[in-house]
């Protein structure tokens, strides 16, 4: 049959992806590696990579609204708990992406809800993974979460910033940006105290990752003219429908917590997680 079919990459690239996941790297040597079916999906290392154009589903505003609600109320999660496993998916994304840089001097942007939260978890991570993590947060809450999660920060020497620097002083002393300004529940247009950080992260030349939205785009219509072009987009719990504009280098799905019920009621055919990892990369 192979002798035959006289085997070659581009033969094995139009099988099915049901089949192409399931050949024997003995007989079949790239299905442990990056292959493209005539379906569009992408198989790559014990399908750790997957195309979410055809697979994952992507989700609306209201229906991710939803799936938060019933993580609290029906399954009993917390906030803080979902802050802290988002907060690390993050981490372990960007971790991931920027591993072999030589300095790893992080600047993570926080915003006043729960996507500044995550990005304040996220930076304690990045501490611990062996980054250099400085935080500018100019809207803060009293709310006791954040309060905690900012103390945590500075009882680990992670410096805030009281004035954020200018586009040049942040590409001379960062190599990482994180956007962890605005959310899922962000509506349009962006508020008047938040304009110069958005314009600018815009202007940046380092790596620029957004958590789960790009500051400033709309959930489901993507980004405005002159929107953040984020390297990495690191979507949670499961991609929202702006994730299909993402035009970056590299995706990843993080969160790895949504009960298999829940998943299945709202069909959101999350991919299968690598091993003990907490994120996936996607392809588009």
């Amino acid at each position: 049959m192979i002798d035959k079919f006289r085997y070659t990459h581009s033969v094995v690239k139009h099988f099915p992806t049901t089949i192409i996941s399931k050949l024997k790297p003995s007989v079949f040597p790239e299905a442990n590696t990056k292959l493209v079916s005539n379906s569009g999906l992408a198989v790559i290392s014990n399908n750790s990579i997957i195309n979410t154009q055809t697979m994952v589903k992507y989700l609306n505003q209201e229906e991710a609204i939803n799936v938060d609600l019933e993580l609290f109320n029906e399954y009993k999660f917390s906030v803080d708990q979902l802050m802290e496993l988002a907060g690390l998916s993050c981490a372990t994304a960007i971790f991931h992406c920027y591993k072999s840089k030589p300095r790893k001097n992080v600047l993570i942007c926080c915003g006043p809800g729960n996507n500044g939260g995550d990005g304040l978890v996220c930076a304690r991570h990045l501490k611990l993974f062996g980054f250099d993590p400085a935080v500018y947060y100019p809207k803060r809450t009293d709310k006791e979460l954040y309060h905690n999660l900012t103390l945590q920060c500075t009882n680990m020497d992670i410096p805030f910033l009281d004035i954020l620097p200018n586009e040049n002083d942040i590409d001379t002393n960062y190599d990482i940006v994180v956007d962890a300004v605005f959310g899922f529940s962000f509506r349009p247009p962006v508020r008047p105290e938040f304009e110069k950080l958005l314009d600018t992260l815009n202007k940046l030349s380092v790596s620029l990752c957004s958590i789960d939205i790009p500051s400033g785009w709309h959930v489901e219509t993507g980004p405005p003219a002159n929107g953040l072009k984020p390297e990495l987009l690191i979507s949670l719990t499961a991609p929202k429908k702006c994730a299909k504009f993402f035009k970056g280098k590299y995706h990843y799905l993080g969160g790895r917590f949504v009960p298999p019920k829940l998943g299945k009621k709202y069909d959101l055919r999350l991919p299968e997680y690598p091993g003990t990892e907490c994120v996936v990369e996607l392809k588009h």
